[in-house]
């Protein structure tokens, strides 16, 4: 009976907002799944009149610019609305932007729609990780914040394997419907978030409003002992009112803290991400975030077929289904790679991922450089249709892991929306460039990409090793204050690792009993 009766136990609440909140990913990763296979379709080359390859760039990346700019201000949208309308806003407005791509009359109508589709996604995007980050225990932040990029893999099977089943339609609709269908899927994702998702508790805290705090975690079923103490990150006092209970008995027993945020001075906030305290964490997360898109992963997943086809899979058929097939795998490895989010260190993913991904780069870089790539013979070109795969593998248990997490867990609360949206400013831009010259390197040079982006990945390894700290396992209230009492700079950056590395010692019983 008791155990029928745990079976029928209802997830708590915020595990229900944060698969809720991490779906925006799903939409994300279907429009990177579906813009690298229509872009090849022939009937999109034909309505574009066989762009060339910097034109073919630009098509794809015409996205990235709009929402890096749009990231940008997303923490201040968050700040002022909620984590909840923001996202709606976003993704309502991403969703008008795919509608648009999918009834264009011309070119110039669909890269509007990229353009909206992209102010959208920079301005939801980025809220995401933020809203999970602010409600879930700490000894489950990991997985749950790597909800969003669990369902983009997700998304991406979905866009590649849309693409797989319109390219032969023989029309126009063969690149349309997977455009139509993501609109559907974004506003129906932008209504459900409006009814469902409940503000973030510690938004409502900032903003003087208590009782609603209170209310949102219970309704959240977050556990008292696992709610972070703001104390420390807000101007606020704590105050513990006496609650009644049904004798009309004040006793201490019935009394829970309240957090009450002292209303902050709004001079000077809008710089508050470059102050002393708040800079070296912001230049670390905008570095890494930056980096993360360096690595060459989205060359992969928006260009998937062309490598592919570089490779030797000549048929279009052949190459959508060798990206669908790259989808899937992403997507299998992300499942344990987020469950076991919280069990490995940020820092170790980070390093020896980028030394890993380092080393598969350089291999196809050389075995292109040595002509041992040919179509149709030698066992060159499935070496590198294999290590295509791996470099995803490792993309996946790696970086996409702990790199946004980390980014978001590191800031002051009353500066990680904004912090972390300018470091989404960051990924975004870096995107761009890679969307953007990944064709053309391709064109030029058939192992340019692949030096390139190793060289990116060994420098991000090497700088990680010197000044990032580790903050697995830590409460956010926690990483603050080893960050305060660290110091500041390079310096205090390499302090917070002694300071972390001392808690994280002291805690391990705690933690293998929790």
């Amino acid at each position: 009976m008791q155990l029928r009766n745990m079976a029928l136990q209802k997830p708590a609440g915020y595990v229900l907002a944060s698969i809720l909140c991490s779906l925006g990913g799903f939409l994300f990763g279907i429009d990177t799944g579906i813009i690298g296979p229509v872009t090849v379709m022939e009937d999109f080359t034909q309505y574009v009149g066989n762009p060339t390859p910097t034109i073919h760039g630009l098509i794809v990346s015409s996205i990235l610019i709009p929402a890096a700019v749009s990231s940008f201000f997303a923490g201040r949208v968050a700040d002022a609305l909620g984590r909840p309308r923001g996202i709606a806003i976003g993704s309502f407005a991403f969703g008008i932007g795919a509608a648009l791509e999918g009834a264009s009359m011309h070119i110039a109508m669909f890269i509007v729609g990229r353009i909206i589709e992209g102010i959208g996604e920079g301005l939801y995007l980025g809220m995401l990780m933020v809203y999970v980050c602010e409600i879930s225990p700490p000894r489950n932040r990991g997985a749950f914040s790597m909800g969003p990029q669990l369902l983009t893999t997700l998304g991406l099977v979905t866009g590649f394997f849309t693409c797989y089943g319109t390219a032969n339609v023989g029309s126009s609709l063969s690149w349309r419907l997977p455009f139509i269908l993501l609109a559907g899927y974004s506003l129906v994702y932008s209504m459900a978030v409006l009814i469902w998702l409940p503000p973030s508790p510690r938004w409502l805290t900032l903003h003087g409003k208590t009782k609603e705090a209170e209310d949102t975690w219970e309704r959240l079923g977050v556990p008292a002992a696992d709610r972070e103490k703001i104390l420390e990150q807000y101007d606020a006092t704590v105050v513990e009112p006496a609650i009644p209970d049904a004798r009309g008995d004040n006793s201490a027993a019935h009394s829970t803290p309240v957090t009450v945020a002292t209303p902050k001075s709004k001079k000077g906030e809008l710089l508050d991400v470059f102050s002393s305290e708040s800079r070296p964490r912001l230049f670390l997360a905008v570095f890494l975030m930056g980096m993360q898109q360096l690595s060459g992963i989205d060359g992969v997943l928006y260009y998937a077929p062309l490598l592919f086809q570089q490779a030797g899979l000549s048929s279009t058929e052949s190459t959508f289904l060798a990206s669908g097939v790259s989808a899937i795998v992403i997507f299998a490895v992300t499942i344990p790679a987020t469950l076991c989010a919280d069990k490995w260190g940020r820092r170790t993913q980070t390093i020896f991922g980028g030394l890993s991904m380092t080393a598969t780069m350089f291999l196809m870089g050389s075995l292109y450089a040595a002509d041992a790539v040919r179509p149709g013979a030698g066992a060159g070109r499935w070496v590198v249709i294999v290590c295509i795969y791996v470099f995803a593998v490792l993309y996946c248990i790696s970086w996409a892991v702990g790199i946004k997490i980390y980014a978001a867990e590191i800031q002051p609360q009353r500066t990680r929306a904004s912090a972390t949206s300018i470091a989404h400013g960051s990924n975004w831009l870096t995107n761009f460039l890679v969307a953007l010259v990944t064709p053309t390197l391709l064109a030029q040079s058939s192992y340019g990409a692949y030096f390139l982006f190793g060289a990116c990945t060994l420098l991000t390894a090497a700088v990680c090793w010197v000044c990032m700290p580790e903050t697995r396992g830590l409460s956010l209230g926690e990483i603050e204050q080893a960050f305060r009492d660290s110091g500041r700079g390079l310096s205090g950056l390499k302090k917070v690792g002694k300071v972390v590395q001392r808690k994280v010692l002291r805690r391990m019983p705690a933690a293998v009993d929790a």
